[in-house]
């Protein structure tokens, strides 16, 4: 009888020890793991479709990105002695240090700060010229409502709001709780003697982590390119009215 109580006791402590330790390799937050889901998904399904050895490695990244959002558990995290499950912020931070990936990027453009400046803080006037951008609802004076479609089709989307802001000169701003991204940014216009300097300065936090970037990379959607090729966007928009799409035929209109 007492052996099997102390099996019993055994197999229970031995039970318990492993929920801890399942219940320490979460590691994810919540919205990375459900972004790394969706991600996932939308990758395997794109791998699976083109078959080939792109499609291959696509496949390979999905599952990468199901098994972080189901399971919650990053080994990159871990290695880094990182976990963002039980991660808060401080207030008006949006990335926390250390954590964030950073874009600068700037173009020269032959209009007045006061009219680019004007363009631009009309949100509503972003998705025209940047290319991954779905839509920007206007929530107030200095909150927004940003969707954009992402890496294998999928959309994200968040909430943000002005945190800084100097007329003809400057627009900062930040994500708020719960963004599917998170990030902040800025743009600066600088008066030039052939125009403006635009310059765009971003820091995010990969809503899938490190396999998210390679993924995007691979995709063609890197970062760095993704921002100067919205630039240029802008710039044919505000100098020519219209921008030239790849196939010569003009889009949209200032």
């Amino acid at each position: 009888m007492e052996t099997q109580t102390a099996t019993a006791s055994s197999k229970s402590a031995r039970s318990i020890d492993q929920s801890r330790r399942g219940a320490r390799s979460v590691n994810v937050a919540d919205t990375e793991r459900w972004v790394s889901v969706l991600l996932g998904g939308g990758l395997m399904a794109l791998g699976l479709k083109r078959g080939s050895r792109d499609g291959l490695v696509l496949s390979v990244g999905g599952g990468a990105l199901l098994y972080r959002g189901v399971t919650g558990h990053s080994f990159l995290y871990r290695a880094l002695g990182i976990d963002t499950s039980a991660a808060r912020p401080r207030p008006g931070v949006s990335v926390p240090h250390g954590r964030g990936i950073k874009v600068e990027k700037s173009l020269l453009i032959n209009k007045s700060p006061e009219e680019l400046f004007r363009y631009w803080r009309d949100f509503e006037n972003l998705p025209r010229f940047m290319s991954q951008l779905i839509a920007v609802q206007s929530a107030g004076e200095k909150r927004s409502h940003w969707v954009i479609r992402s890496i294998a089709g999928a959309e994200l989307s968040w909430d943000a709001e002005i945190i800084n802001e100097v007329p003809n000169e400057l627009i900062a701003w930040r994500t708020e709780e719960g963004a599917d991204i998170d990030h902040a940014g800025s743009v600066r216009f600088e008066p030039s003697s052939h125009g403006t300097k635009v310059k765009v300065t971003l820091e995010y936090r990969p809503p899938a982590g490190k396999i998210g970037v390679g993924v995007a990379k691979l995709l063609g959607q890197e970062p760095e390119q993704v921002v100067e090729q919205d630039l240029r966007r802008f710039k044919q928009l505000m100098e020519a009215g219209e921008i030239v799409s790849v196939e010569g035929q003009p889009q949209g209109g200032a």
